[in-house]
């Protein structure tokens, strides 16, 4: 059974930094581009990075280029986030997502074959 379980949320000022992780257990991690998106409260869900089975490739939302870095390590079946300069608009909860192949094709929710239950992050003073 695939199973996706973040962790590293929390609570954290503006302009501080956190590294979210993602543990994957029950498919073969290695062969699935791995997600990171996010909700905010009465929004919907967006996409927030993204990086191909091998690690080569990544892919950011505007809104997080230059601040947040995804990252993995497939001996370890991880992916995590880390994300700097954090501002209130990132507060939200962070789902990892496997994709349906090795690249990454989008933020399309449905296009996602596994999820997590998410870790809240909270932005604020």
């Amino acid at each position: 059974q695939p199973q996706l379980v973040e962790s590293g949320g929390g609570l954290v000022q503006p302009g501080g930094s956190l590294r979210l992780s993602c543990a994957v257990s029950g498919f073969t991690f290695k062969y699935y581009a791995m997600a990171w998106f996010r909700q905010a409260p009465g929004k919907e869900r967006e996409g927030v990075s993204c990086i191909s089975s091998s690690g080569g490739r990544t892919n950011y939302a505007d809104s997080v280029k230059g601040r947040f870095t995804i990252s993995r390590d497939n001996a370890k079946k991880k992916v995590y986030l880390k994300m700097n300069s954090l501002e209130s608009e990132n507060t939200a909860i962070y789902y990892c997502a496997a994709d349906s192949g090795s690249y990454c094709t989008g933020y399309v929710p449905s296009t996602y074959s596994y999820w997590g239950q998410g870790t809240q992050v909270t932005v604020s003073s």
